[in-house]
């Protein structure tokens, strides 16, 4: 069986993989997060999980049987990109932007070993409550935000202000499970490894 590397120091993906028993390593994979002109939401974040891909492979030593995975998340409102918020203010203009409406939270993943790389690609929607200018601050002093795309974790202190939600909830933490699963038996890695290795003992 390939070694599996991820690619990110995302907490919130070790223990996404972590749950569906995938054995794995971490490998930083630093790349440029810059959104090129007029590109599209969906095509970024498909690139950026190919680039931290293939940025990841190349740190290994060649020739490997690794198989490095790269994963983006994007929040989307009306077409544009929120990332992660620079300050206060930032976090807060986010926050009231996604305030009692719907938003897109696309995630891409993303698989390459020294022959070929795949990318697959999850669309959700979620909607918020109202969420009233004292909650924004006091959200914002938990420190949640503050490394979030689109300023907040649905995994978090954010689940109160989630009133529903169309799509993948792993994904919108930063892993869609199914399409990884998928995914990674494409490249010979089965999940829930345990249970594997315990049958054939």
């Amino acid at each position: 069986m390939a070694t599996l590397y991820l690619a990110s120091g995302s907490p919130r993906r070790r223990e996404l993989l972590t749950q569906i028993g995938v054995a794995f390593s971490t490998l930083a994979a630093p790349i440029d997060e810059s959104v090129l002109p007029g590109e599209p939401a969906e095509r970024y974040v498909q690139r950026l999980a190919q680039a931290k891909a293939t940025a990841g492979l190349a740190t290994l030593p060649q020739p490997t049987d690794a198989v490095v995975l790269g994963a983006d998340t994007a929040v989307v409102v009306d077409g544009r990109i929120l990332g992660k918020p620079t300050d206060q203010a930032d976090a807060l203009a986010m926050l009231n932007l996604l305030s009692n409406r719907e938003h897109q939270v696309l995630t891409a993943v993303a698989l390459a070993n020294g022959h070929r790389s795949e990318v697959r690609l999850v669309s959700s929607d979620v909607r918020f409550r109202a969420i009233s200018p004292t909650e924004a601050h006091t959200y914002w002093a938990s420190g949640e935000p503050q490394d979030k795309a689109g300023g907040y974790a649905i995994q978090g202190l954010a689940a109160v202000f989630v009133s529903g939600m169309r799509g993948s909830y792993s994904a919108v933490v930063g892993l869609p499970l199914c399409e990884t699963a998928a995914l990674l038996a494409e490249f010979g890695i089965p999940c829930w490894q345990a249970l594997s290795e315990s049958r054939h003992e």
